[in-house]
């Protein structure tokens, strides 16, 4: 259901300067001339998306085709996208726009010669209503080829009030504030942590907060490109941080057992749902959709989020992710698929989903209005705020062999720290043995 990333949380600092932000509007802009100019065509969509993250997203594909009468069809490919496209290039029936989840797969799909250079239009709207770190992580080899149209906060914890006001412990604003406030959660008959071990990709997040705060942005982006090792010691010392929280028993709901047999909704379910089991849960803004649809919590009162903390000395990340659409050169139609991404970087397209819930913008655009509840319009001005400071998610930007395969790569030697984190060493020699071998491919 819920699938990894879309992405993003600003530190305290970038937080205070977006509430401070004036939002911007933006009304409707007509999608390639519009006036059922697609009447008679088809245009086959594929992504990540399945559960109500697809059916909002339809919502999105039923107002393009009113707007301009093109028929469209979604697919989605799972977790796998790259292998489920490639297959379809293969077999000679490739889609006509790709939703890609990760930089790593964008990347992999224009060197391989899939992908069409978005239209002069598209870059225009992206010139003028992004920030160029979304330009930046769209582009390979200064060609624009991914419009980022869903993002979302990474750094944010959710938490419980109840919970907390429970155990008289207020927001941490600090790594280890935080595990000591875990501690008192755990104190007053709740564990501290909801953790969805089973979701490899939720282990990587944690270590991405954690090492943007701890070993700062410029040694992110050069771990990120793997210009530097995993056995540097700033990752061991990461890994050393993280361990702190993995090995700690009082702080995690049913233990590392419990937590490596629990998906992503289920980590959701075990602060939000019927039968509380944990007073917080670390992920994206999406456990908002999650609490909200299928727990029934009215978001800012029965469910609310603070900022993933600073470690050590350092700032509370920024850790962004995205879902950017491509149009393949493989597709039937070129013109109409070109329309679409025309018509996705206009606010009118992402206020669909906006209104729908569950979806953060990057289009500086969009009204603040657009958006269902305040929690939502926070996490929103807090993306637009923090501006080129974003960090997009390490294991997005690796090649899909390291950073974006279950059972393999990032995702299972960080389910096998999670299950014994006592070799913070070990541990880093092994994700640099299946780093130099995936980017080395």
């Amino acid at each position: 259901m819920m699938r990894r990333r879309t992405t993003l949380l600003a530190s305290c600092t970038a937080l205070a300067l977006a509430l401070g932000a004036t939002a911007c509007g933006g009304g409707p802009v007509s999608a390639g001339g519009g006036g059922k100019s697609l009447s008679g065509q088809t245009i086959t969509v594929a992504g990540v998306w399945s559960g109500s993250e697809q059916k909002n997203f339809q919502k999105v594909l039923d107002a393009f085709s009113e707007k301009t009468g093109a028929k469209t069809q979604f697919m989605s490919t799972g977790d796998n996208v790259s292998t489920v496209v490639g297959s379809k290039i293969e077999g000679g029936n490739a889609p006509d726009v790709v939703m890609v989840p990760q930089v790593g797969v964008l990347q992999q799909f224009a060197k391989e010669g899939w992908l069409k250079p978005l239209s002069k239009t598209t870059q225009q709207s992206v010139d003028s209503n992004y920030a160029s770190v979304w330009k930046n992580y769209g582009s390979v080899d200064g060609t624009l080829y991914g419009l980022y149209f869903k993002a979302a906060h990474k750094s944010t914890v959710w938490y419980s009030p109840d919970a907390l006001d429970q155990a008289g412990v207020k927001p941490p604003t600090s790594y280890d504030a935080m595990l000591k406030a875990g501690h008192t959660v755990s104190e007053s008959g709740l564990a501290a942590f909801s953790v969805a071990g089973q979701d490899g990709w939720t282990l990587t997040d944690w270590f991405e907060n954690i090492y943007l705060s701890q070993a700062g942005p410029e040694k992110y982006d050069a771990l990120a490109a793997h210009k530097i090792k995993w056995t540097d010691p700033t990752v061991v010392d990461a890994l050393t941080t993280l361990g702190k929280l993995f090995k700690d028993k009082q702080l995690i709901a049913g233990g590392q057992k419990e937590a490596l047999n629990t998906d992503f909704p289920g980590s959701v379910e075990k602060v939000f749902g019927p039968k509380p089991e944990a007073g917080m849960v670390y992920e994206g803004d999406f456990v908002a959709g999650v609490a909200k649809d299928q727990f029934g919590k009215k978001i800012g009162e029965d469910a609310n989020f603070f900022p993933f903390p600073a470690v050590g000395d350092g700032k509370a990340p920024v850790v962004s992710g995205g879902d950017a659409a491509v149009v393949l050169k493989d597709g039937k139609n070129q013109k109409a698929a070109q329309q679409f991404l025309e018509y996705l970087a206009t606010p009118e397209a992402s206020a669909v989903w906006a209104e729908a819930g569950g979806f953060l913008s990057p289009n500086k655009k969009l009204a603040l209005s657009s958006y269902g509840d305040d929690v939502t319009r926070e996490t929103a001005k807090s993306l637009v705020a923090a501006g080129d400071s974003v960090r997009f998610d390490m294991s997005d930007q690796a090649p899909a062999a390291f950073g974006g395969t279950k059972g393999a790569g990032e995702w299972k030697i960080l389910q096998d720290f999670l299950r014994d984190p006592s070799d913070p060493k070990g541990t880093a020699a092994e994700l640099e043995s299946a780093a130099a071998k995936a980017y080395q491919g």
